[in-house]
């Protein structure tokens, strides 16, 4: 597995932890952090992903609530909202490319999701690159 795949895998699985169990220690989270990844480049890919996610939660749901035909974020699976949250703040807020967020983000929810994970994402996240792909060509006619 490449290594920032790799980070994004223990963000979701810490995210995932700070969604089930608030009360979670910022120190715990390090130590999950560092004993996971082991390396520092990748603890702090790790770390902005979590904080990126948790600072931006209410955009990131509002956008997810809004492109998800019959499904509420609140009714989503846990590790779906959490693969989602990851790839919309990647597409929004960092330099990564759309596809490979995309791509990084299906991995994931075949990886931790149920059979229909995969495809769910990838058709949430295909409405949201549809959109981003739009929007240039649309102010500039």
């Amino acid at each position: 597995m490449p290594r920032r795949s790799r980070a994004r895998e223990v963000a979701l699985q810490s995210l995932y932890q700070r969604e089930v169990n608030p009360g979670t220690a910022p120190a715990d989270l390090e130590r999950f952090l560092n004993g996971r990844l082991r390396m520092p480049p990748l603890v702090d890919f790790a770390r902005e992903i979590i904080a990126g996610v948790e600072r931006h939660r209410v955009e990131l749901d509002a956008m997810l609530d809004a492109r998800s035909d019959h499904w509420r974020v609140s009714r989503m699976a846990a590790t779906d909202r959490g693969v989602l949250r990851i790839a919309l703040y990647e597409l929004l807020h960092t330099d990564v490319p759309g596809p490979v967020a995309v791509d990084e983000a299906i991995e994931l929810a075949r990886r931790y999701g149920t059979d229909a994970s995969a495809r769910f994402v990838a058709g949430i996240l295909g409405r949201v690159l549809a959109e981003r792909t739009a929007a240039p060509s649309a102010t500039t006619a």
